[in-house]
């Protein structure tokens, strides 16, 4: 008889997956940042699993959703951040959230969330001193698409 294991409890940490909007103005990359809905910090798009979508489809779903782009999203996660998500009556839910870069080819300004976030292009240097999660600020800071053969 082979040994079971008691179930193990559902985690309150979730994950979220975010895209890395870019574009190469004069060879040098440019970073997309929103506003969130809430406190209108800068933030990447980023959004839920869902069933038959892998992460990357899924942040590349969100950049469309939350900030009208179009493009290329490469199945390569630059890496993870951690951040405290507010639902419901300011309850904060702890999140991990993975990053995939998506290179730019359009954006729109008729998308589902238009009207609901700002949106902004900087250089990697000011991006990363936008945001407030220490290992978002690194993987932005750090995005060299060039090395990365995007």
């Amino acid at each position: 008889m082979p040994l079971s294991l008691p179930p193990t409890p559902k985690t309150e940490i979730r994950t979220q997956f975010a895209a890395l909007c870019f574009r190469m103005v004069r060879n040098k990359p440019e970073i997309l940042l929103i506003t969130s809905r809430g406190s209108g910090r800068w933030i990447l798009p980023k959004g839920w699993p869902a069933p038959d979508r892998t992460p990357a489809e899924m942040a590349l779903r969100e950049a469309w959703e939350e900030a009208g782009v179009q493009g290329r999203v490469y199945d390569t996660c630059l890496g993870l951040y951690s951040y405290a998500k507010t639902i419901g009556n300011d309850r904060d839910l702890p999140c991990v959230g993975l990053v995939y870069p998506v290179r730019v080819k359009s954006q729109t300004a008729h998308f589902p969330e238009a009207g609901q976030r700002r949106l902004k292009w900087f250089r990697p240097k000011k991006a990363a001193a936008q945001v407030r999660e220490p290992e978002l600020t690194a993987i932005i800071r750090n995005f060299n698409p060039q090395k990365l053969g995007l």
